[in-house]
Parts: C-alpha cells; sequence; structure tokens
C-alpha cells in the first residue's frame, strides 16, 4: 500500500465526519469563488471605456447634476473634439425588479463621442434624431426582454415626474438597437431623446448627471482635465474630470468597497474553517496515537508517520477546495445572467481558481502542522499505554 492509499484509507475511517468536513471546507471555497470574482467585477467596472475619452462630473457628489450651459465652456478648450452627456433617469420597468439603466442623450453627439457603438437598421440614428419619443437600446437588453424595433417600453421615473400633469410614467418607442461590433455591453443601457425629457420633465430638463469629452490628443488628457476643472473652480458647480476608466470604476464602487467587504467576509469563513478542521484533525490524532506507535513498531520512522498526518490535512483541504472552485465553475454561467445586471460583467476567473487551490494547500498545512508535530514526538512506549 502506498502512502497515498494510507492517508486516503485514515482520511475516511470516519465516514460522516470527513464527508461534513469536506462540505464545510467546499463550501467556503465556493463563497470565495464567487465573492472574488464579484470583487473583481467592482474594481474592473463597466467596461465602454476608450483612451481619447475623459469624464466631467460633479466634484463632490455623483448625485449631483452639472448645468446644460457649461457644454459651450467645455468645448472652447482647446483640445476637446466632442463632447456629449448622459443623465440618471432612474426608472423602473414592469415590477421594478429588473434593473437596467436609462440615459436621455443627444443622439448625434453621443453616436459621435462613443464612434464604437453600432446602430440598426441603417435609419435608426437618423430616426432617433428626428423622433423625440425615441429611444435605442443595447442588443442586450433585447434580447433579455424580447423587444423588437417598434415595441413601446413604458418605464416609472423614481426621480423625475412630468411638467403636465405629474405622472411619473414615460413611454418610449424602439426605433433600433447599438452593440460593440456585435456584442452587448458590459453594462447595457437604454438611451433616449433628452429633448423628449428636457420638455416634459417638471425640474431638472436643464441639467445632466456628466459630460463625455472625447479629446483629439489622448496624451494631453490629463492636462485637458485640468484645465477643464479650472473653469469651474469658483462656480457654483464645480466639477473633477477623470479618465472614462476611473469614472467607471468609482460608479461600480458606490455600492461600498467590495475588496473590503469580500475580505472581511472571508476572513470570517476561513477562520472558522480553520477552526473546525482543526479540531477534526486534532479529533483524529487523538484516536489513532496507538496506531501511529504500532506503525512506528513495524519500521515507519518519525518523519513518515509526520507526514502521514500532514498530508492527511493537506488532503482534506485540497479536496474539498478542489470541489468548492469546481463548483464555483459550474454555477458560474448561471448566476452570471442575473449578476451582470448590477455589476455590468461576472466571471469566475482561471486566475482565481489556482489562488483557491493554493489557498488550500496553506490551510492543510497550517491545520496539519501541530498534529504532524506531536505525531512526531510521539514516544512508541507511552502511546501504546493509551487507550
Amino acid at each position: 500500500m502506498s502512502l497515498f492509499s494510507l492517508m486516503w484509507a485514515n482520511l475516511f475511517r470516519k465516514r460522516t465526519r470527513t464527508t461534513l468536513t469536506l462540505l464545510s471546507v467546499m463550501v467556503a471555497f465556493l463563497l470565495f469563488m464567487l465573492l472574488q470574482s464579484i470583487a473583481d467585477a467592482f474594481a474592473v467596472g463597466p467596461q465602454i471605456a476608450g483612451n481619447d475619452r475623459i469624464v466631467v462630473g460633479a466634484k463632490y457628489s455623483q448625485i449631483d447634476n452639472l448645468p446644460y450651459s457649461q457644454k459651450q465652456q467645455i468645448m472652447a478648450v482647446e483640445g476637446v473634439e466632442a463632447i456629449t452627456h448622459t443623465t440618471w433617469f432612474g426608472g423602473m420597468y414592469q415590477d421594478g425588479k429588473s434593473f437596467f439603466a436609462q440615459f436621455p442623450v443627444m443622439p448625434l453627439e453621443y453616436f459621435e463621442v462613443y464612434s464604437e457603438l453600432m446602430l440598426e437598421p441603417a435609419d435608426a440614428l437618423q430616426r432617433f434624431a428626428r423622433e423625440r419619443g425615441s429611444a435605442v437600446i443595447d442588443i442586450g437588453l433585447v434580447d433579455r426582454f424580447g423587444w423588437q424595433v417598434g415595441d413601446v417600453v413604458p418605464l416609472i421615473s423614481q426621480i423625475y415626474s412630468k411638467k403636465e400633469d405629474g405622472s411619473r410614467t414615460f413611454e418610449f418607442e424602439i426605433v433600433g438597437t447599438y452593440s460593440d461590433n456585435g456584442r452587448s455591453s458590459s453594462f447595457p443601457v437604454m438611451l433616449f431623446h433628452y429633448e423628449r425629457f428636457r420638455e416634459s420633465v417638471a425640474f431638472g430638463g436643464d441639467s445632466v448627471s456628466q459630460w463625455t469629452v472625447r479629446v483629439s490628443e489622448p496624451d494631453r488628457a490629463d492636462e485637458i482635465a485640468q484645465e477643464i476643472d479650472a473653469l469651474f473652480e469658483n462656480s457654483s458647480d464645480p466639477t473633477r474630470t477623470t479618465t472614462e476608466d476611473e469614472s467607471n470604476r468609482e460608479f461600480a464602487r458606490q455600492l461600498g468597497d467590495m475588496g473590503f467587504i469580500t475580505t472581511m467576509i472571508m476572513s470570517a469563513v476561513f477562520f472558522t474553517i480553520v477552526l473546525l478542521t482543526g479540531n477534526t484533525m486534532t479529533q483524529a490524532l487523538r484516536e489513532r496515537i496507538p496506531e501511529l506507535a504500532v506503525l512506528k513498531t513495524l519500521g515507519f520512522t518519525d518523519m513518515t508517520v509526520s507526514l502521514l498526518v500532514l498530508g492527511e490535512a493537506v488532503l482534506l483541504c485540497l479536496v474539498g477546495g478542489a470541489i468548492g472552485v469546481g463548483m464555483a465553475f459550474l454555477l458560474g454561467p448561471g448566476l452570471s445572467v442575473s449578476l451582470e445586471e448590477v455589476l455590468g460583467s461576472f466571471e469566475i476567473a482561471p486566475q482565481a481558481a489556482l489562488t483557491g487551490v493554493g489557498l488550500s494547500l496553506v490551510i492543510g498545512l497550517v491545520i496539519g502542522a501541530l498534529p504532524a508535530i506531536t505525531a512526531k514526538r510521539l514516544a512508541i512506549v507511552d502511546a501504546l499505554r493509551r487507550q
């Protein structure tokens, strides 16, 4: 019998206890994989970033709006090539559980700045610019809700009400869909006409949430950003200009520092797992002390017996960790469908799997260290006296 076979047989001497411990380790590493993927998604943020774009937002809070009158001043800055804006509409669709973002935009300006986005059918952009009650929608949302061009989408805004009757229900006709080279964006959005928004709402029609600026020289992006902020430094609406990538990260961090939250949760989980598994291995060692003495009597060296005990702890953690990691990859595709609505992207990364396996190895070594040292120091005569 090989040393590995002996370890495996000893590990399952108490099948119920070992199975329950394996399930605990498996759940811990399943949580680790899922939470790590969520934290990675928040760290990356929605991916619609271009290196020639910068984002101008309110200096002190992302929920503060900026006056529409800033547009001409920003356009006058040297190096600014094009500008567009977005405003958070906060509309609910159906029962409100199906979240997606909606932005009122100026059609021609928006698709000039986001030139990588493709519209279908061919006349969609012209209709969008011409018809104020129209909207264009990311293909991911179209697939999700089964919409077609010509459908009318009702939204109930949680922020804005209508000027004419005070109601919060707005309806938009789909005139086209858009995609990023045929792919859905990681943060799918419904876009509708800003002029319809401005003329309909009771308040806020002359303000925007943020400006997106395309610069002619990406190498001067930081310099241009500073010039824009200097324009409004002493005004009632100061700005803070960042790269588009950083702006996306800040948007994702609005729900909190997910990296810190994940670390705290996983620290608690793994601390509990170390105590649980450590207690299991210690109890198993106490039950087998006479047997370990017999192994030493038969010629097993102190180091071999020590490695046998340590190997059982490592094997227990590696098997449980591998099952947990595998379960995460099996559940990942199903979870991504719902989580992408909030996170923008969700993917179980292979790097996380390597980290998980490495972590299970380390935990196994930590848990098995004390029992292994005890087994190594075990005197044959004293061990055989124990019942």
